[in-house]
């Protein structure tokens, strides 16, 4: 008997089952836009062979106005659609069903010819829209139904249409971006007209025996924005339009709530799914951070919906559901959902990919083959750069030795796994630790290796990481002076009035471990809504509590300071960066660029500002934490380079660089599978 009986169970469309009640969700990978139509093809086969039910591509415009960029994909042409097809016909051999995500931006659109309800510029895009005249709106009515009719024409089973995050449907359903006067606007009648129009189009386009998919926003996180009732109106009349599924959306993209990163709980918003079941008689899909079987099979078995949505896990783990079917979920690569591979990449104009799987849309690239000639391998350091290497070396056949100096794999990864919002590193490290026990490995724990102890292997990896960098601050040796490492390696005590030097990813880390106060609200769903100021659409507008954000009181008192005259923060991830610098703002802490150390004395830290050292002033504190950055450890390969050897050098080991882990990761794959 199987352990998820519910998440593996058939889901019946009338017209067509789902063979079980996994949706692999919508990511932009940027892999259509770049033409190369069997790495497209590939990339979604691999994920219906691992048994994704029903598979949801990156979103396609239905027209050029409405793409997320300039020159975005769509189904415009005869070739468009003979490209398409080479997809839909890769899945289909492999047992999948797939749906074409069309996705019209509207305002978010990054692009001068954008258009909305009204003529209300995003905060994420610097192109103010043009306002739709009645003709406009018919334009955009009738190239969604267009677009549907080309995907089904392109062989795919269904689409979605996205109504959710923020994007042209939802800008016409609420009043911060909607304030039309004719009969698009005013009333929630009008102001949902655009979508069931939309949906009612669609259907006609594509006859009654093809999935239509909707995509609900059902809190959108921004202020004016649905109400419940007027949720469950919108899911009532999308229903009657026609559709076969209705999709659950979370946010807007510019809501100053996260959504997705590490540091939300898990099913952090599937309670708000579970409010519309009952409402509508069609299936209905939850979504966000669902990341495990066991998680799924108990948002599923407790009602909270007829199907779950996962995206980034399949990026993770391609045989995500097979995996589970076959009781071996304890394999499943986890998502961490750090965003530095997929959407850090998506928003920065880079193929999307995966920090866990780098083989994630490079799949025809990037192959772990079987070798016709193993080798002896010895990787040195168990952090991510070594791990990956040493995996995918014993995977390929080579026969792998793996040294670390410290008792436990994982390196670095075991101070991350103890930051607050970070909790998902546990798993990663755990699976690491699975993975390696099940290989055959010859794992030496505890053991400081040397030159001599490198001889007769084929191959030698340095995979040796980073030691702190030394900032030279005069009187650093004192008493009240600690290193990152000490405090999250070690757990040395630390005092109530801290100043951290350093703020990179490590400086933000440990302002966020020192003033975190408890439990991790990550690990408290009550207490993250709580302090990120999200409560029930059924009692406030757009699920926004009225009286705001309501953190916990910091632990300690925090300076977070940095040489450079900038604001803090700015090399932090693309998409969560804004998290981390909200969440030490509501903590607290003071943040302080553009200083320079002068000393450090019994009394705290004497900082100036300015290349004229000036306003010299002491900061009282009871410890100073140095995080200013890390240097490579590179004495075991210098030493064996000295005897003339020359080792794969790799990771923190070959670039310092703020504990990188994606580099890692993926510079280790890489390099074993050339091995």
């Amino acid at each position: 008997m199987t352990s998820y009986p519910t998440l593996l169970s058939p889901l019946d469309l009338g017209f067509t089952t789902l063979k079980n009640r996994v949706l692999m969700g919508s990511m932009h990978t940027g892999l259509e836009e770049r033409g190369d139509w069997p790495r497209v093809a590939e990339f979604y086969a691999e994920r219906a062979r691992g048994g994704a039910a029903l598979i949801v591509t990156g979103g396609m415009s239905p027209n050029p106005e409405g793409g997320v960029f300039p020159g975005a994909a769509g189904l415009f042409t005869d070739q468009d659609i003979a490209n398409h097809r080479f997809v839909t016909d890769r899945v289909h051999a492999e047992g999948g069903k797939i749906a074409m995500q069309i996705l019209h931006a509207g305002r978010y659109a990054y692009g001068p010819d954008c258009v909305s309800a009204s003529a209300i510029k995003s905060p994420i895009s610097p192109f103010p829209p043009k306002e739709l005249d009645e003709d406009g709106i018919q334009k955009q009515i009738a190239d969604f139904a267009t677009a549907a009719a080309r995907a089904k024409e392109a062989g795919y089973d269904g689409v979605e249409v996205m109504g959710s995050e923020g994007y042209f449907l939802n800008q016409f359903l609420v009043t911060h971006t909607n304030k039309r006067e004719d009969r698009w606007g005013g009333s929630y009648e009008n102001r949902m007209r655009l979508a069931i129009e939309v949906v009612k189009a669609v259907r006609a386009a594509v006859g009654p025996e093809f999935i239509i998919i909707y995509r609900l926003s059902m809190i959108d996180l921004v202020p004016n924005g649905s109400t419940f009732d007027e949720v469950v109106q919108l899911a009532k009349e999308i229903e009657k339009a026609g559709a076969t599924i209705i999709n659950t959306g979370i946010g807007w993209h510019e809501a100053r709530i996260p959504t997705i990163a590490t540091s939300v709980p898990r099913a952090a918003f599937t309670w708000v799914t579970k409010k519309l079941m009952g409402h509508v008689s069609v299936p209905i899909i939850t979504s966000n951070r669902i990341n495990h079987p066991d998680v799924a099979e108990e948002v599923l078995s407790g009602g909270a919906a007829d199907m779950v949505s996962m995206a980034r896990p399949f990026l993770a783990d391609p045989d995500f559901v097979a995996k589970a079917a076959e009781g071996r979920a304890g394999d499943i690569a986890p998502c961490i959902a750090c965003n530095q591979a997929c959407l850090d990449h998506t928003f920065g104009g880079k193929i999307s990919t995966c920090l866990v799987n780098p083989r994630a849309c490079y799949e025809t690239e990037l192959r772990y083959d079987m070798t016709d000639t193993p080798k002896s391998i010895a990787v040195v350091g168990a952090g991510p750069a070594g791990l990956s290497t040493a995996l995918v070396a014993d995977e390929r056949g080579h026969k792998v030795t793996l040294f670390d100096r410290a008792d436990q794999v994982g390196g670095q990864l075991n101070m991350a796994k103890k930051i607050p919002g970070k909790e998902e590193f546990i798993g990663l490290v755990d699976w690491y630790d699975r993975q390696v026990a099940a290989s055959d490995i010859d794992l030496q724990l505890g053991k400081e290796v040397t030159a001599d102890d490198l001889e007769g292997f084929d191959e030698v990896i340095i995979a040796t990481g980073v030691v702190p960098r030394d900032p030279g601050i005069d009187g650093q040796g004192g008493a009240k002076v600690l290193s990152y490492i000490d405090v999250l390696r070690h757990e040395v005590p630390v005092g109530d009035r801290v100043a951290i030097i350093g703020a990179g990813g490590i400086g933000f880390d440990v302002a966020e471990y020192l003033t975190q106060a408890g439990d991790s609200p990550t690990e408290n769903l009550e207490e993250w809504l709580a302090e990120w100021g999200v409560t029930d659409p059924a009692t406030a507008r757009g699920g926004l509590a009225p009286d705001g954000p309501k953190p916990e009181s910091p632990a300690r008192h925090v300076t977070l300071m940095q040489r450079k005259a900038k604001a803090l923060g700015k090399g932090l991830g693309k998409t969560t960066g804004w998290i981390h610098r909200a969440t030490l703002r509501m903590k607290g802490v003071e943040m302080v660029g553009g200083v320079n150390y002068e000393r450090i004395t019994d009394d705290g830290l004497i900082v100036s500002t300015g290349e004229a050292r000036e306003n010299p002033r002491v900061i009282e504190v009871d410890n100073i934490i140095l995080c200013a950055g890390q240097v490579s450890d590179r004495s075991l390969a210098d030493a064996l380079e000295a005897r003339g050897k020359a080792p794969h050098v790799i990771g923190g080991a070959d670039v310092a660089a703020e504990l990188d882990a994606k580099r890692a990761i993926d510079q280790g794959s890489r390099l074993a599978a050339s091995l």
